[in-house]
This record gives C-alpha cells, sequence and structure tokens, in this order.
C-alpha cells in the first residue's frame, strides 16, 4: 500500500493529461458542427506531389505526443507541464480560430489501390472531415513536442536522441502536405502558432522560472 501510495505521489502529475480528452471532446463537436466559408488553398500546393507513404509520418504524430510525454514525465515535471501548456495552448487557440474563421481543406485526391498505404490515407480521409485545418494542429504539435524534449536539460547532452526527434517532427509536419491533408498555409500557419506559443513559454521572463518543486521528479 505504501509503495502505490508513493507511487501515485511521485507521477500523480500524469493525470493533469485529463485534459486532452476535454479537447479532444471539444475538437469532435467543432468538427461536427463547423460549416467552412473558406478554402485554404496556395498555388504549390498543386505543386506538391502526393506521397501515401508519408502517411505513416502522419500517423506517427499520435506516437511521438505520447513518447513525449512518457520521456518527460519520468525524467522533469517543468519539462513536462511546459509541453502539456505548449499543447493544450495550441490546441485552445486553433479552435478558437476555427470559430471565428471557419475553413476547410481544397478537395482531396481519389487514393485507388488495396495497399497499406492506400487503406490508411483513404481511412483518414474517411474519418477526419475537411472543415477546421488551419492552422495545423499536426503541425504545431508536432514542433511543440520537438521543442519541448530539447529544451529538458535532461536531454541536453543526448545529441542523437535530439536529431531524431528533429527528424520526426519535420516528418510529420511534411506528411500534412505530401498526403494532401492540409494546404501549405495551414502548415504556415501551424508554424506560426508554435513560434507564438515557444516565445511565450521558454522566451517570456520568469515564466516557468526554474523552481526545485516543478524540476525534482520525486516531488
Amino acid at each position: 500500500m505504501l509503495l502505490i501510495k508513493n507511487t501515485y505521489k511521485k507521477y500523480k502529475h500524469f493525470l493533469s493529461l485529463t485534459i486532452f480528452l476535454f479537447l479532444t471532446l471539444w475538437f469532435a463537436y467543432l468538427k461536427k458542427t463547423i460549416i467552412p466559408e473558406h478554402i485554404m488553398y496556395f498555388y504549390l500546393d498543386s505543386q506538391i506531389p502526393f506521397v501515401k507513404e508519408f502517411v505513416l509520418a502522419y500517423y506517427f504524430w499520435f506516437a511521438y505526443m505520447a513518447i513525449g510525454f512518457l520521456y518527460l514525465g519520468f525524467a522533469s515535471k517543468r519539462a513536462f507541464y511546459r509541453m502539456e501548456l505548449f499543447l493544450s495552448l495550441g490546441m485552445t487557440i486553433s479552435f478558437i480560430i476555427f470559430i471565428l474563421y471557419p475553413n476547410a481543406q481544397f478537395p482531396r485526391p481519389s487514393v485507388p489501390g488495396n495497399d497499406v498505404f492506400s487503406w490508411l490515407v483513404n481511412f483518414i480521409y474517411d474519418h477526419d472531415g475537411t472543415n477546421n485545418v488551419f492552422p495545423s494542429i499536426h503541425v504545431c504539435n508536432a514542433i511543440g513536442v520537438h521543442i519541448s524534449l530539447i529544451n529538458c536539460y535532461e536531454l541536453k547532452d543526448k545529441t542523437l536522441l535530439k536529431s531524431l526527434s528533429f527528424v520526426a517532427a519535420l516528418s510529420i509536419c511534411a506528411s500534412t502536405v505530401f498526403i494532401k491533408q492540409h494546404s501549405i498555409i495551414d502548415v504556415v500557419g501551424g508554424v506560426i502558432l508554435a513560434t507564438i506559443i515557444y516565445i511565450f513559454i521558454y522566451q517570456t521572463p520568469k515564466l516557468f522560472a526554474s523552481s526545485p518543486k516543478i524540476d525534482n521528479i520525486e516531488n
């Protein structure tokens, strides 16, 4: 019983992730209710080839966030909370933009074939409507995970891990346009939003100032 109590006390910060359950339900509600008025399209979208294999990177987004939270949750409460704030802020601001500027994606291509890549792309197309695409949450969150990891003190000497994280984040961002799930405009919007949040969380003086209680995972 004492072991369970101590384990709960040590890792109870993971319970704060329940905020993403609320955000997911909010997102689902907006998907069903928002009627788009603006189509997100830029001429470069037609020049970018459709590469169905990138669907693996698109799906990896979910695992990438989970890995980030797990690693930081066990390594540093401070870095964990920063990542949680980054992603939840990005999603909340995106949802507000969806409401104020109802938008949708340009028509998606037809994806014939019975191979696994085609099936995965079509699964996304069938289950994820074309509305609420600007800014890209996929892009903003992928950047948020990478920034959170490389700014974690415990990772300061782990060059390989940082490099792998960069490749993962870049691949996820690229996948959004290669499988025609987003316009390049959505990607730019996601990058700008992530940059603003980065400045707010990591560059604003005294915000999340180092605190032994927060930094120490034992507390």
